[in-house]
């Protein structure tokens, strides 16, 4: 008997024991990461920036305020936050497929994994000291790439093929996602906007420490997939020194432009941390029963909406699939953008009713509800899709450029989000909608041509129906 049959007799609720290290690992982590973010605009346009105007600026702010500058002309203090938070959201999907060629080549899994907690510990920390921001952002930008593609790695060599507790495990793993994504906000949005910046931005410094620790504790039992110097095997190296098939040409070309059409729903999908958390913090009424309630609590709606729903919209699609209604992939996406926009609508709504003062939470709710429910049409689909249809030779490129679309759309959501001060929030709403609506008409009026060029000669039609996972599983 081997050591993985071994690891998995010892189960807890029919999973390896590891898991629950993995989950943890993550669940901290995730609390660290989300903390951080809900602060990160606020921070930027109603203090450290500021104070930049005001002499008192952070190591290198001149140089970087010059080089956006330099691009997109002068740039009032919201708009270079917008900026540097879409281009630090971007790196974050963009480094990860560095750190998974340094894990495969050099490092290994587990000696990722540390790397990258320590590095992004280091990061939350020096977050809490002002100068030191923009180094602060680079060492959580590059810790992710270490640590993000590695651990969930390790969530799938706990099972062997064919292991039908893999999906579930996965599943089980996005909880603890969303988990931290949900409780980061509360704590670390809370300590900065009520007891002070530094107190928030240590709280998520904490939070990766415990996550650390949590591995540490636990990295023992875990599958052992650090790199391994052996022979390579010819037969793998042959194939992948095969030229593409015409038909696969077809499905790389289609899955590519699928890709780049995404980009304008996560530009949209984005503005969650940095124009809406804006609204939530200026135009939003928080006060409940005499107590005013941290505004960086409207960014725990999307893992909350996400544990309700996700569940509700497999077995959706799962009776579709029984009466044989259920949408193709191409379409499931356009719904999701569809929706994206619709929730914008919504927000389009609230500024004409609103105004400049401050409307109810439920504007943001009912919003935040429908763009949640588009993250769950476009992610986990497009994330299955890529693994089934993927030529075997070159789907590890093809996630790749999956995750380049998200840096894309980062990095767009910091340029249109520059915009917010100055159109009005009612033209600046109907431009996100109308921007949202694109990928969607995209979809339906290629959608003849895209099924047919994405579909796999052993499987049909591209129409899978994954575990609902959130976007946030693209970041595990």
């Amino acid at each position: 008997m081997n050591s993985m049959n071994t690891r998995a007799e010892k189960t807890f609720f029919g999973h390896p024991r590891p898991l629950f290290t993995l989950f943890f690992t993550e669940m901290w982590e995730r609390f660290s990461f989300y903390g951080m973010r809900a602060l990160l605009v606020l921070y930027m346009t109603q203090y450290l920036f500021v104070e930049a105007q005001a002499g008192r600026e952070p190591w290198g702010f001149s140089a970087i305020k010059a080089w956006f500058e330099g691009s997109y002309g002068e740039l009032t203090t919201q708009a270079l936050s917008s900026h540097i938070y879409g281009l630090y959201v971007g790196l974050v999907y963009f480094t990860p497929f560095f750190g998974g060629i340094i894990a495969d080549r050099w490092l290994g899994q587990k000696r990722s994994v540390y790397v990258g907690a320590v590095v992004m510990a280091i990061g939350h920390f020096l977050m809490a000291i002002e100068n030191l921001f923009f180094p602060a952002l680079l060492f959580i930008i590059i810790g992710n790439g270490f640590f993000k593609p590695n651990i969930s790695t390790q969530v799938g060599g706990l099972y062997q093929q064919g292991d039908s507790r893999r999906d579930r495990a996965f599943t089980l793993f996005y909880m603890g996602i969303n988990l931290g994504a949900f409780f980061s906000p509360l704590v670390c949005g809370t300590l900065g906007q009520k007891v002070g910046w530094h107190w928030g931005f240590g709280a998520a410094g904490v939070g990766m420490l415990i996550s650390l620790l949590i591995y540490h504790l636990g990295h023992k039992g875990l599958p052992d997939t650090d790199l391994k110097f052996s022979k390579p095997n010819s037969t793998v190296q042959a194939t992948a020194k095969t030229p593409l098939t015409a038909e696969e040409w077809k499905r790389t070309i289609g899955l590519t432009f699928l890709c780049a059409v995404t980009i304008f729903f996560w530009g949209v999908y984005e503005q969650q941390g940095n124009t809406l958390q804006l609204w939530a913090d200026q135009n939003t009424d928080w006060v409940f029963f005499g107590w005013e309630i941290p505004s960086t609590w409207y960014q725990s709606f999307n893992p909350f909406i996400i544990f309700f729903f996700a569940p509700i919209m497999d077995r959706v699609w799962a009776w579709q699939s029984r009466r044989k209604s259920e949408p193709g992939t191409v379409i499931k996406m356009a719904i999701g953008c569809l929706l994206g926009s619709i929730a914008l609508l919504i927000m389009f709504g609230a500024a004409y009713v609103v105004g400049g003062g401050k409307g109810t939470v439920m504007w943001l709710l009912g919003s935040t509800f429908l763009l949640t429910l588009g993250e769950l049409y476009i992610s986990p689909i497009g994330l299955s899709l890529v693994t089934k249809v993927a030529p075997a030779k070159i789907v590890s490129m093809m996630m790749g450029v999956w995750f380049l679309a998200s840096f894309a759309g980062g990095h767009l959501s910091g340029i249109i989000g520059s915009n917010y001060e100055t159109m009005s929030k009612e033209t600046f709403f109907l431009y996100l909608a109308a921007l949202g609506l694109v990928p969607a008409v995209l979809f339906v009026v290629t959608n003849r041509v895209l099924t047919r060029s994405l579909s796999h000669q052993s499987s049909g039609s591209p129409t899978p129906t994954p575990p609902t996972h959130s976007s946030k599983m693209q970041e595990a």
